[in-house]
């Protein structure tokens, strides 16, 4: 990856995004959108939609990443000034105790820790019990409520206070991945369409909001843009770490290329066009069976108004919904050339109702 490429991807997973709060991400992502796009629009949800226009009559094509990211919130201060929060998406509570936190308030970021007691005063049945979220408290260093309320509201969102940093080869670890990886990819593919001129299909990148919440964005935006064809990339999970069932998932690798769903969900005639053009351009796939709707903008994208071929393409990622998520750089790419590959041949493809 170009280190112009890499500062954006770096710049825009440390934004801090939890679902109702993406407005920081969406920010860097309208920036990139507007250097290249021929309209840019934010919705009333806050999704960001950038289009590059194709020729009159054109097929409508949407690709669709989430930039919001799992986090917590404020719900209570106490009288010595500790707070209590809440999850915003799915948080093991298993991870959160001993972590560092950015508390994103009205004045500025505020950094707290979330507080646990000392093995040593922890009765030994009590060892191997998860605390529950509902119980578990930030410290951000006040003494009181009244100090606590000058830094911080109650409905302030927080996020794991890790960025992104390098590992071995291209593997990178951070936390928000999922999926603010999709959405750099959504920006990607836009700016390297605008580079090899004109578009053969009216194509909207869409950065959407609140997917950690009930794919909320998603149904909005795909409603407003109404394509023929949409194309949800997202996250999926790795399986080659200690500790996973391979049968029960199916096998995934980082560095594998990207992962390819196979279902209910997904469009049979658009799936062949990804997988001809994969062969074509040479690129490595992993394919996912996925029996029935995916949690993710797919499910929406498909059932939106009277139908949208639909399509889900995956970044393999290890370790999801924690501050250590994983993965290889080269499986960005390999999705970002799959997709720009798959461009005119959407338009050549004819109908997509299967048959």
């Amino acid at each position: 990856m170009k280190e112009q490429d890499f500062a954006f991807f770096k710049e825009l997973v440390e934004a801090p995004s939890p679902s109702g709060f993406e407005q920081p991400a969406q920010r860097i992502c309208r920036r990139a959108m507007e250097a290249v796009a021929d309209e840019v629009r934010t919705d009333v949800m806050g999704n960001v939609i950038g289009r590059l226009t194709g020729p009159e009559g054109s097929l409508r094509v949407m690709l669709a990443g989430h930039c919001d990211e799992i986090g917590f919130m404020v719900r209570y201060i106490d009288d010595n000034g500790f707070l209590y929060f809440a999850p915003i998406g799915g948080i093991d509570a298993h991870l959160v105790p001993g972590q560092r936190v950015t508390i994103h308030g009205a004045t500025g970021p505020v950094t707290g820790v979330v507080g646990k007691k000392p093995i040593h005063l922890v009765e030994t049945k009590d060892r191997e019990t998860v605390v529950k979220l509902s119980q578990q408290f930030i410290d951000i260093g006040c003494g009181s409520a009244e100090d606590a309320a000058k830094l911080v509201a109650v409905g302030d969102p927080a996020t794991f206070a890790v960025g992104l940093e390098r590992l071995q080869g291209d593997r990178v670890a951070s936390r928000a991945f999922d999926d603010k990886v999709g959405a750099f990819i959504v920006c990607q593919v836009l700016k390297e369409l605008r580079h090899l001129g004109s578009v053969p299909v009216d194509l909207y990148g869409v950065s959407t909001v609140q997917e950690e919440v009930g794919l909320r964005g998603a149904t909005t935006s795909t409603y407003g843009v109404d394509p023929h064809v949409g194309i949800a990339i997202d996250v999926g999970f790795a399986t080659d770490f200690p500790g996973v069932e391979k049968k029960e998932i199916g096998d995934f690798a980082l560095g594998g290329g990207p992962i390819i769903s196979r279902g209910a969900n997904i469009n049979p005639v658009l799936f062949d066009l990804l997988l001809q053009t994969a062969r074509e351009e040479q690129i490595p796939l992993q394919f996912m069976g996925a029996p029935r709707s995916t949690g993710t903008d797919a499910n929406v994208m498909q059932m939106s108004r009277a139908g949208v071929a639909t399509a889900l393409i995956q970044i393999p990622l290890r370790y999801m919904h924690s501050p250590v998520e994983v993965l290889s750089l080269a499986d960005i790419e390999a999705t970002i050339r799959l997709l720009v590959a798959l461009m005119p041949r959407l338009e050549a493809a004819g109908s997509f109702i299967p048959n």
